[in-house]
């Protein structure tokens, strides 16, 4: 299970409650990555809506907290409607609160999304002797995520991989791709990593600019369709 909480909400359905949190990225000056604040929101939004979809579930609103001023507000809900409308689904509800009271020398928001998935589904990998680990996109932080944008995994085809079936997608993190691939397959040892990889294993994923993929053989050329061909293969089981 992903960096989610789940709340049974019906019989038929579970709340799943995902969250990101920004600081010192944006327009003020003393902020460490100066960046116009629709594109703070967009990646904070992004990396909340990547674990909510690779839950299961699908966002029904999204919660902004803003201490950047009440000046960035409209600015930050432009980049959260940016992300909803590349997923296509602009009617999502957006609400949210403003620090007002005092000013904070460095920007910082929250994001918070709450989606929606049938009660008791949990993602199910197909049995099967034979199955990848790839990784989709590039694990990009700070300036790099702006300079590389088309390293940046496509919310819209994190969607469409999340609805394949006996597939399971997992968000790369700050901790970085191995330690996300340990998380994902609890019997990986290492053995069995492709041997041209070029790529710092341990490095943070900043917001959520790349996935990992676990899927049997027969599904390789639809994700390589969706994806791309931007599809790397790193361990195969």
């Amino acid at each position: 299970m992903r960096d989610a909480l789940l709340i049974p909400f019906n019989e038929q359905e579970e709340l799943v409650i995902t969250t990101d949190n920004s600081g010192a990225i944006g327009l003020k000056e003393e902020d460490a990555v100066q960046v116009p604040y629709e594109i703070v929101s967009y990646y904070s939004f992004r990396v909340a809506v990547v674990e909510t979809l690779a839950s299961g579930a699908m966002p029904v609103s999204v919660v902004l907290q803003n201490f950047c001023g009440n000046g960035a507000w409209e600015n930050l809900i432009t980049g959260i409607r940016r992300g909803l409308a590349e997923l296509g689904m602009g009617n999502v509800a957006i609400t949210g609160s403003t620090e007002s009271n005092f000013s904070l020398s460095q920007s910082a928001i929250g994001v918070t999304i709450i989606g929606k998935r049938p009660a008791l589904n949990q993602v199910k990998i197909k049995t099967s002797d034979s199955y990848r680990v790839a990784l989709i996109g590039l694990p990009l932080v700070g300036e790099k995520v702006i300079a590389q944008e088309d390293d940046v995994v496509p919310l819209s085809v994190v969607r469409d991989i999340c609805k394949m079936r006996d597939v399971q997608v997992w968000p790369v993190g700050s901790k970085g791709i191995l330690h996300e691939l340990k998380r994902m397959v609890p019997s990986f040892d290492g053995g069995k990593m492709k041997d041209n990889i070029k790529l710092d294993l341990e490095k943070s994923g900043g917001p959520s600019t790349s996935i990992l993929v676990k899927y049997p053989l027969e599904k390789e050329s639809e994700l390589l369709q969706l994806t791309g061909k931007k599809l790397q293969r790193l361990w195969e089981g």
